[in-house]
């Protein structure tokens, strides 16, 4: 079924050079025109919206997300999401893929990143191509790594010949081992079972010499240490195809947060230091950082009502991404079309995915938001399967109010 067209007026658009005061107008789903400070005449049926001066952005493309969450999606103004492989069953197989793909639509569209190994066991590879022919986006690591480099470098070779980015989760699993925190300080204090930050530089040099030495694309799913990040821009500036994202977890946390055996600041990869926080800081203002994704791997009680070191690794962070990151904008690191690249164009373009930006010929996925709207992060009442969230009680500023996925506007799922 068309979608009827739809008008947005008196808006302040995210555009890619700036933010403008004026129109959007959207028919058959995708944009027509964006900006313009002549108001278009409304299409006869068309759904006129009067923006009263509120921000219209990008909608959100969520890489790297553990659990499909779309409850947490709307709230949070994400209407693409491309899944890490570690589901159950695991993507390494098309017929997972395919399912995947084609579960969330109309309103939630996913973009699978494929296993990159059977069982993501790190030994033999996964049917890659058949994935791709599936639906796959990009291959990747899952949460662990893969040790062995032969393995790793067949995975990029492959992956290249595919035209896919490899999603690599960055961490020397011979020195992580059993580790639940960053050695220093508070690990020892807390006698936590803690691993080097070094851990992560190891893991991110040998992936990014791989990824030159094969010409492959190699998009590092978070980069938190201020060791890692020097690899990377040395990389970047050697031509290397690789890219790197964060959550504002690392961005706003440092390993403090689990002071009293704080369980939701259990974190894959784990907080650090506060000089690797103010390093991941720069990272995001000098562009090193590519793009910000929310990291959701929510978790019930059961899996965080425990001891600190039997819990599970992981936070609510699709819901609370958007106003997390808009304090990265009032505390001066970007401007807020940069953060909207970080949010939305820039994970597009590493899935291959033509979306992302309020530009004539893309689709009409959008959200209309209040930039200064103030609110509190709640856990019991964070929209989504489960609300754990190291950001539990922090005032915030930025709400969603509507979000449009194809020029459809999207509702708030039942409960």
């Amino acid at each position: 079924m068309t979608p009827a067209p739809l008008l947005v007026r008196n808006a302040r658009l995210v555009l890619p050079d700036g933010v403008r005061l004026g129109s959007l107008l959207a028919r058959d789903g995708v944009i027509q025109a964006a900006g313009a400070t002549d108001e278009p005449d409304a299409p006869e049926g068309a759904s006129v919206v009067d923006a009263g001066g509120k921000l219209l952005a990008p909608a959100i493309v969520d890489l790297g997300v553990f659990v499909v969450d779309r409850a947490a999606c709307r709230a949070g103004g994400i209407v693409r999401v491309a899944p890490m492989p570690d589901q159950s069953p695991v993507l390494d197989d098309p017929g997972p893929v395919q399912r995947l793909a084609l579960v969330g639509k109309p309103d939630l569209w996913i973009h699978p990143i494929a296993a990159a190994t059977r069982a993501l066991a790190g030994r033999e590879l996964a049917e890659m191509a058949s994935c791709c022919a599936a639906g796959a986006r990009a291959v990747g690591t899952g949460a662990g790594w893969i040790a062995d480099a032969g393995v790793m470098a067949r995975v990029l070779t492959y992956a290249r010949d595919l035209d896919l980015a490899v999603v690599a989760h960055a961490e020397d699993a011979g020195l992580v081992g059993d580790a639940v925190a960053t050695a220093g300080e508070t690990a020892t204090r807390h006698g936590l079972p803690s691993a080097p930050a070094v851990a992560e530089a190891l893991a991110v040099a040998r992936d990014l010499m791989l990824a030159e030495e094969t010409g492959a694309r190699l998009h590092l799913r978070q980069v938190t240490t201020a060791a890692a990040f020097d690899l990377v821009r040395a990389a970047k500036h050697r031509g290397a195809r690789v890219t790197c994202g964060i959550t504002p977890a690392h961005l706003l946390l440092s390993d403090m947060a689990v002071s009293g055996f704080r369980t939701f600041a259990h974190l894959s990869p784990p907080l650090r230091s506060e000089s690797d926080r103010q390093a991941c800081r720069a990272a995001v203002a000098d562009g090193t950082v590519d793009l910000l994704c929310s990291g959701h791997a929510p978790k019930g009680p059961e899996a965080k009502r425990l001891p600190f070191a039997d819990s599970e690794a992981g936070m609510a962070g699709a819901a609370a991404l958007l106003p997390l990151a808009l304090t990265l904008v009032r505390d001066g690191l970007m401007t807020i079309e940069r953060l909207f690249r970080l949010l939305a164009a820039n994970p597009a373009e590493v899935l291959g995915v033509e979306t992302g930006a309020l530009l004539a010929g893309l689709p009409a996925d959008l959200i209309l938001l209040d930039d200064e709207a103030p609110w509190r992060i709640d856990a019991d009442t964070l929209p989504g399967v489960w609300g754990n969230t190291p950001f539990d009680g922090l005032p915030v500023q930025g709400k969603v109010l509507r979000v449009w996925k194809g020029g459809v506007e999207v509702r708030t799922p039942a409960a």
